[in-house]
């Protein structure tokens, strides 16, 4: 049984002083089940949208008059499900998913993690290495916001011990693949709060986790060490972080800029 949510994701952009221009992407639109979706920019402007080679809506839209700020409001109502159950497991990865085999920058990882990788697989099937391996990234990094940044790697994370949920995905992704596992990042929503009451908004969280291939894709939070269920909304899936980022865009104007972020999620 799956829930009925509201997500509204704000991101303001102040300049030190006036912009002249921006070009911007936006990656904020859920993936499945959605019962309706809007993205509005203020500066008023006009919104394009295209989906991208991943399959992820993509929301573009240039401000050529001069500004000093910039904000985004994505808002969404979207269905989402209850955790799903793997089936028999399928061995070999299908050949068309070799991209997502590839290690990336983001998430290169030393031959002793390599092979620590391959030795949770041995003897196990798909499910069974991915649980493990899940297991082995979430009892190593430790869950400490503002330790790491976006361009953190996987093998820094794994290094320093700490990171937040976009370095325990990255991670667990290198891992996967090196195992032998097809892997993708999945960026997205998480409802923090399942005892929240119907129609009380609730502070989220942007997250992400991950998506093994196994027959089918399947997903794994080792953020959280929990099932991805009705409490998690899917936005975006690629390689890593760098194919899924909320916003990417450039401007021109002032070199220093401040971004405030708020994101509640609504039981309905």
């Amino acid at each position: 049984m799956g829930w009925r949510l509201r997500v509204s994701h704000v991101t303001r952009m102040e300049y030190d002083g006036e912009a002249h221009s921006s070009y911007n992407e936006v990656r904020m639109t859920p993936a499945h089940n959605v019962l309706s979706s809007r993205v509005v920019v203020r500066p008023a402007t006009t919104v394009h949208t295209y989906e991208d080679y991943w399959g992820t809506t993509v929301s573009s839209f240039d401000v050529t008059e001069p500004h000093r700020s910039l904000t985004i409001e994505a808002v969404s109502r979207v269905e989402t499900s209850g955790p799903r159950r793997p089936r028999m497991a399928v061995t070999e990865p299908d050949p068309s998913m070799y991209e997502l085999l590839r290690r990336t920058p983001m998430t290169a990882v030393n031959e002793e993690l390599v092979e620590l990788a391959k030795t949770q697989a041995f003897g196990r099937d798909p499910h069974e290495s991915a649980e493990a391996i899940c297991e082995v990234v979430a009892a190593r990094v430790a869950y400490m916001p503002g330790s790491t940044g976006v361009r953190t790697s996987a093998q820094e994370a794994w290094d320093l011990g700490q990171g937040v949920c976009q370095d325990m995905a990255h991670l667990t992704a290198a891992l996967l693949r090196a195992a032998g596992l097809p892997a993708r990042y999945v960026s997205g929503y998480l409802h923090p709060r399942p005892s929240a009451e119907i129609g009380e908004p609730v502070e989220g969280q942007s997250h992400a986790w991950v998506e093994y291939w196994a027959g089918e894709w399947l997903p794994l939070d080792p953020t959280n060490r929990s099932l991805v269920g009705e409490a998690h909304v899917v936005v975006a899936r690629g390689r890593d972080y760098s194919d899924v980022p909320p916003l990417k865009g450039v401007y021109q104007g002032p070199p220093e800029s401040h971004q405030e972020i708020t994101v509640t999620v609504t039981r309905l």
